[in-house]
């Protein structure tokens, strides 16, 4: 899909989606485009299969057996989203009766998920409910923080972060910059 018609779909979906026009220079995410390739990885938490782009998932397996060498157990939540999974969970919020500005302060609008790049992982511990802060107090999340830049891997949302997305402590992601 050339440029031009990804960024002209992801338009028709944030007008669907009813995400305001100014989303991109608001929250400055960039645009993030889908790999035209990905590799399935590690199992997660659930029999739901993850998939990453090839940098990642190479930079994902070595850090997963340096984090399990260290005795520290990460789990997969998530990886790898389209552009339409990433609609389908706005969707499925929008029809509970939620704000699509409270839902934009948890999810990226679609085609501005680091997800969508095959470059972020969202991650897990056992005994510790996903995607919940709940995970900055793990043994896991403290070897992520001392440990996960030499993997090429950065806490993409901070507390207070630039973006207005809440804080991930469980969300890392390889900078689209790095190759």
């Amino acid at each position: 899909m050339s440029t031009d018609s990804f960024a002209d779909r992801v338009a028709a979906l944030h007008r669907e989606l009813g995400v305001p026009a100014d989303y991109a220079r608001r929250t400055g995410l960039p645009l993030v485009r889908e790999p035209e390739t990905l590799v399935e990885v590690s199992p997660g938490r659930t029999d739901r299969r993850h998939w990453l782009e090839p940098y990642a998932a190479a930079r994902w397996a070595s850090m997963e057996a340096a984090a399990e060498g260290d005795g520290i157990r990460l789990v997969l939540v998530s990886a790898w989203r389209s552009l339409d999974y990433q609609r389908g969970l706005i969707e499925r919020k929008l029809a509970r009766g939620e704000a699509i500005e409270d839902i934009l302060a948890v999810n990226a609008a679609p085609g501005f998920s680091e997800h969508h790049g095959g470059r972020a992982v969202d991650l897990g511990v056992p005994g510790v409910p996903p995607l919940t802060e709940a995970f900055e107090q793990t043994d896991a999340f403290r070897w992520l923080t001392r440990n996960a830049e030499r993997f090429g891997f950065a806490l993409s949302y901070p507390r207070e972060n630039a973006h207005g997305i809440v804080y991930e402590p469980w969300h890392w992601a390889i900078p689209a910059e790095t190759a």
